[in-house]
């Protein structure tokens, strides 16, 4: 076939997927498959690693099947990934020597207590931009190394590899040992502000370098591989959120996304300079073209579409997410009610896990579309939070906020986001924005597109969402907001 194309293998919590592009960004075929969650013990998550390596191997295949495409029309494949999941195996055979530790599981906390107490809060932060949390992967590797039998031994004398998925997939692709920064940022053990691994912070975690890959840039030729038949080189890795910022075009300073999942995760573009959080917000390298590191402010939401899943199953106030729309438009407001979605804590920007949900503003006449209606504009609230304390660290006001994920789709509380933030949000065409991420910068690596320019080009707006509320509007519903907040944290 005369076209050439890119390969995006987004390698997620739930699931691989593939998807091919063109040279336009269109999507020109997809494959995805779910694989088996596995949870050892309460607040413990992992995967197979074989499970992750199948799957993804045969969404690729599927996708370039059902295309009738063969590997000689693949430009380069570029992977995003789960991010802060862990992995070990030997470095010979490939064998892994337990199950992937994933970015949820929350089995190291009291490893994270007992670095906080022994002082070292300020020295990770500093060096990280990150928190002492479970979600990140540097305790979960040392939860793997004193914990499985042989371990320690086998890794000091460098017959272990370590990675995030990212890695064992190139690994498995093409027998290389590396990642890149965007994932190095996210294990407490690479220093951002000096662009290596850390052995300051490796000593604190009893963490060999014998098992650490090489970190290479974001774009760029990392291996080849024959896996699919024909020869394709390998041209791309980067975490899934920091992709899917590149794949909307937020290459300038503040420019954000936010991502509507599950959660939210709403990064902003800060440059060449890291800035350092003092409002709970962590910081972490975007990517690297070739050039040397940029950096992102990000922020993670802990139940966005989640709690429209909670409306659907647990109250069984809507029928389908989609319905939560059409409900909540029944009611011109919320008519005071608010929902706090704190069911696991709160995330960015307050870091309270033992704050929880409640439903405040409740009176005789509020209905299932008023507390339908709050519970989507949660979304947007919390949103709001992580926008201010960014605007509070860089001392800017983030000018236009890039959106995707499942709940984008979501018109009415797209408007609301807008209205809540006072500026524009704008949805693009292409939502599956993390994968084209991985499309972009394999394709910048190997002269697909010749520069960043070329892709802005390519991005296409599908709706914007202009704020209509006024400043006093925008206050009232803030200062609603912020009283819920306070009373969900009360002990």
């Amino acid at each position: 076939m005369a076209k050439r194309f890119l390969l995006a293998l987004d390698q997620g919590t739930t699931s691989s997927r593939a998807i091919l592009f063109d040279d336009e960004g269109g999507i020109y075929g997809s494959s995805n498959e779910e694989f088996r969650q596995i949870y050892p013990r309460p607040g413990w998550v992992e995967h197979d690693p074989e499970d992750i390596w199948r799957t993804q191997c045969n969404t690729a295949r599927n996708v370039l099947d059902d295309a009738g495409a063969t590997p000689d029309d693949i430009a380069a494949i570029g992977i995003t990934n789960q991010r802060e999941t862990v992995l070990l195996w030997d470095r010979r055979t490939g064998e892994p020597i337990h199950n992937a530790i994933v970015w949820q599981c929350r089995r190291t906390t009291e490893i994270c207590e007992q670095l906080a107490a022994d002082g070292l809060t300020d020295t990770f932060r500093e060096r990280t931009g990150l928190v002492l949390d479970p979600y990140f992967s540097g305790t979960k590797v040392k939860w793997l190394l004193d914990h499985v039998p042989g371990a320690r031994e086998r890794s000091a004398k460098g017959e272990l590899c370590f990675g995030t998925v990212d890695a064992w997939l190139l690994y498995k692709l093409t027998g290389k040992h590396a990642t890149d920064p965007s994932n190095a940022s996210r294990t407490l053990l690479y220093n951002i502000m000096e662009h290596r691994w850390d052995e300051t912070l490796l000593q604190h975690l009893d963490v060999p370098a014998e098992i650490l890959p090489e970190v290479m840039p974001t774009s760029g030729v990392f291996g080849e591989t024959t896996v699919l038949g024909g020869s394709i080189p390998v041209a791309s890795m980067c975490g899934d959120q920091q992709s899917a910022l590149f794949g909307q075009t937020a290459f300038g300073r503040l420019e954000s996304k936010n991502t509507y999942g599950t959660g939210c995760f709403l990064l902003a573009n800060t440059g060449k300079e890291p800035v350092v959080s003092k409002h709970g917000l962590v910081t972490t390298i975007a990517w690297d073209l070739g050039k040397g590191p940029e950096y992102a402010l990000e922020g993670s939401i802990f139940i966005a579409g989640a709690v429209v899943q909670w409306l659907r199953d647990e109250l069984k106030m809507i029928a389908s997410a989609a319905e939560s729309e059409s409900v909540a438009s029944e009611v011109p407001d919320t008519g005071g009610v608010y929902v706090v979605p704190a069911f696991v804590g709160l995330g960015a920007p307050h870091w309270d896990m033992r704050a929880r949900g409640l439903i405040v503003g409740l009176t005789r006449g509020s209905n299932r579309a008023h507390i339908v209606r709050a519970a989507l504009e949660s979304i947007s609230f919390q949103t709001s939070d992580i926008i201010h304390s960014m605007e509070s660290d860089t001392g800017e006001r983030i000018p236009i906020l890039k959106v995707d994920g499942g709940a984008a789709a979501n018109n009415l509380l797209m408007q609301h986001q807008a209205d809540v933030l006072g500026i524009p949000v704008v949805r693009g065409k292409v939502t599956d924005t993390t994968a084209l991420g991985a499309a972009f910068l394999a394709g910048l690596a190997v002269g697909f597109w010749p520069n960043l320019d070329a892709l802005r080009g390519i991005w296409q707006e599908e709706r914007t969402f202009s704020p209509s509320w006024n400043e006093s509007q925008r206050s009232e519903a803030l200062s609603g907001w912020e009283h819920s907040i306070k009373r969900a944290r009360m002990r």
